[in-house]
This record gives C-alpha cells, sequence and structure tokens, in this order.
C-alpha cells in the first residue's frame, strides 16, 4: 500500500514540476514577446517625433507641395490615433490590423514626400533636412530590425503553445496565439532617402 502512494505521490510531483516549469516557460516567452513590442513600439513613436520636424523643414522649401505635406500630416495624425500594447494583439487581431494599415499608410506618405524633395535642390542641401533625413533613415533601419526581432519572438512563442504535450498546459492557461507584424512589400525596405544623387 506504501509503495503504491509512493508512485502516486511522485507521480503528481512529476506532473507538477512538468506543468511549473511549462508554464514558467511560456510566461518568459510571453514576456519576451511583450518586449519586442515594445521596441516596435519606440521606434514607432521615434519616426512620429521626427515627422514634425521633418515636414516643418520642407514647407519652408517646398510651397507648392501642400497636399502632400497634408497627406503625411494625415497620416501621422491617423497613426498616432491608434495604440497597441502587446496585451491587446491577442484579444482583437482586427485592432492590430488596423494598426498596421495606419503605419502602412505612414510609411506610404513619408515615400511620397521624399519623391516630391527631388524636386527642391536648395532643400536637398539644407544641413537641417540632411539631418533629419539621417535620422528618418536610421530609425526606419530599426523599425525594420524591430519589426523582424518581434516577429521572430512571436514564432517562437506560437511554436511553443502549439507543440504536445505544451499545447494542453497553455490551453488550459489561457495562452493565445500572438499575431505577426506583417507590412506590405513595400514597407519591408526603409523609404529611399538619399538626396545626394
Amino acid at each position: 500500500m506504501w509503495k503504491g502512494l509512493l508512485v502516486v505521490v511522485g507521480l503528481l510531483v512529476v506532473v507538477a514540476l512538468l506543468f511549473g516549469s511549462t508554464y514558467n516557460g511560456l510566461v518568459k516567452l510571453d514576456e519576451t514577446v511583450k518586449n519586442a513590442w515594445a521596441e516596435v513600439d519606440n521606434q514607432l513613436k521615434r519616426r512620429m517625433d521626427l515627422i514634425p520636424n521633418l515636414v516643418n523643414t520642407v514647407k519652408g522649401y517646398a510651397k507648392f507641395e501642400q497636399e502632400t505635406l497634408e497627406g503625411v500630416i494625415q497620416a501621422r495624425a491617423n497613426a498616432t490615433k491608434m495604440e497597441v500594447n502587446a496585451g491587446d494583439l491577442v484579444n482583437n487581431p482586427e485592432q492590430m490590423q488596423q494598426f498596421m494599415n495606419a503605419q502602412n499608410g505612414l510609411s506610404s506618405a513619408l515615400s511620397r514626400l521624399m519623391v516630391v524633395v527631388e524636386k527642391y535642390p536648395d532643400l536637398k542641401a539644407n544641413q537641417n533636412f540632411l539631418d533629419l533625413q539621417a535620422q528618418l533613415e536610421g530609425t526606419e533601419n530599426r523599425l525594420t530590425v524591430a519589426r523582424r526581432n518581434y516577429n521572430e519572438t512571436v514564432k517562437s512563442y506560437n511554436t511553443q503553445i502549439r507543440v504536445f504535450p505544451r499545447n494542453f498546459i497553455a490551453g488550459m492557461l489561457g495562452f493565445q496565439q500572438r499575431p505577426y507584424f506583417e507590412a506590405p512589400p513595400e514597407a519591408q525596405q526603409a523609404p529611399v532617402v538619399d538626396f545626394n544623387q
């Protein structure tokens, strides 16, 4: 009888250790995803902060490009309205899609602005504009890296919550798949902002 009781207690301890270890691993992965999203968000905010200065600099030179400037300002306003934290990504995939659409609209508007700037050689020689252009290019590159890192952590997390036997534990504890940050093909590269051509 004691042997049977010891076997049952031993099995319960093994199950508890397996359960606890799996839970702790999933929590760490979940926090890694949240941290990766925070870096994407940080780079997006940095880009938002650069845009008003860029628009004001261009505005002084490109007086006849009001429609393009207003398009950038409106796209920034739309992108700024949308805030998504990592916890919301699971519960509201439509919000994530709206957020991505707003960010992609801003990227598109910035690309149009950079094309317009080509018409103004004096602007391309302005040191303030060159500094802002370099900062924007660096931010876009960091944003691309942050998006890629976020998607890699989401892939690891999603894989772990779907493999056997973790999928049972993840399901019981409410771990759900995270969406990827998907950008259109043209947004995979930073806008061309080299004005030294």
